[in-house]
Parts: C-alpha cells; structure tokens; sequence
C-alpha cells in the first residue's frame, strides 16, 4: 500500500476506533487526526468534507454488517431461516457496537451529493444489504404462500415495502431495547452481556411473524 492510501486508511482506522469506543459525537475533523498523528488539515487530503470522512468510516461499519448477514444465512436451510439469522444478526451488531449502528443509518448527513464528491456513495453499501432481505421476503412468501401472510380481504404489500417494515421494526426493537424501554415494557430485567438473550430472541421472531406470518400459520 503507498504511503497516501496508508495514511487514508489510518484515518479511517482512528475514526472507526473512536465510534467505537466513545460514539459518534467523538468523530471530530481535530481529534481523529491528532489520534492519527498528523495536522488537522491533513485529513482533507482524502476527504473533502467531515462528511466524506464520516461516510467511509460507516462504511465500514457496513462491511461488518454484511460478513455477520453472510455468516448467519450460511448455516440455514429455508428462506425463514435464514432471514431469522440474518434478524438476529442486525440486533445483535446494533448492541455490540452501538455508537457505529448509530452512524450508519444517518444517511441524512452523510449520502448527500455535496458529501460525496469523489467518494464512493454510501448507498453502495446500504441498498445490496437492503435487497438481500427483499429477496429472502420474496422467497418466504414463495415457501408458504401469499395467502398465509394476511387476511384474504387484506391487500399484500410488495416485498420491498413489506422488507422496508420489517427493517424498520427490527431497527425500533434494537433501540428500544439498548435505551432500556423494552425491558421497562416488558418488566424484564436486563439479561447479561450485550446480545439480549431468549427473550430478545422472542421479539425478533415475533417481528418476523408479525410481517410474515407465524411459521405454521
């Protein structure tokens, strides 16, 4: 790797740490590149704004997500199965690693045209993930039946807008639960570690059955 593309890279290193560690509001221009041991203009060498900086940092955050999708589809058998673990998997990164989770998903600040200016758009990231679960919806409703999913008077969404609620309710359930609401909901206490236990594992099914329908309906 050349010098340039190192120091690039440690950038992005530093920014990765410290969202880690201390959340997004940490992610300051100065204090990544004073953890990087170079002047503070030295990172808009790489990346013409803030923003472009925070991009590539989420992007790899993305990353991240993917290999867990790919390693939690890859031991499943059925298209439920699989989106299971791939459910499972997303609440799971959102509380391991929640000051990245928190950043990713800003797409507001950091997919502007303005903030990607020669840099690789975030969406690039976000929307195969996206469609991955489109298709694994798509293939659930080809496995059960269309009927199974609502009530025969009830109109069924398209897979993207029924794979756009399901994201959406996991997404609520993973805050929810790292804020501590649903443990006060649910007059549960809060189990040990960061991965939420049986009874987080209950909600994700429960979402899933709520847009899909329960497995044996």
């Amino acid at each position: 790797m050349d010098p340039e593309s190192s120091l690039r890279e440690r950038l992005i290193d530093v920014g990765v740490d410290l969202v880690t560690t201390e959340g997004p509001a940490s992610l300051g221009l100065r204090e990544i590149a004073r953890r990087a041991g170079v002047s503070h203009g030295a990172p808009r060498r790489y990346f013409p704004t803030h923003h472009a900086l925070l991009s590539s940092i989420a992007r790899r955050g993305f990353e991240e997500l993917e290999a867990r999708f790919v390693a939690a589809i890859a031991g499943a058998t059925s298209p439920r199965a699989q989106l299971q673990g791939a459910a499972r998997a997303y609440v799971g990164y959102a509380l391991e690693c929640r000051g990245m989770f928190e950043l990713m998903f800003r797409h507001d600040l950091l997919d502007s045209e303005q903030h990607a200016a020669g840099e690789r758009r975030l969406r690039e990231s976000t929307v195969p993930l996206f469609e991955r679960i489109v298709v694994l919806v798509a293939r659930c409703r080809a496995e059960q039946g269309a009927a199974q999913q609502s009530r025969p008077d009830a109109a069924v969404p398209p897979p993207a807008v029924a794979a756009a609620a399901l994201w959406a309710n996991l997404h609520g359930t993973a805050q929810l639960w790292a804020w501590g609401s649903l443990q006060l909901a649910l007059d549960a206490a809060p189990p040990a570690g960061a991965t939420g236990g049986d009874q987080l594992d209950q909600l994700v099914a429960a979402v899933l059955d709520a847009h899909l329908g329960p497995v044996n309906s």
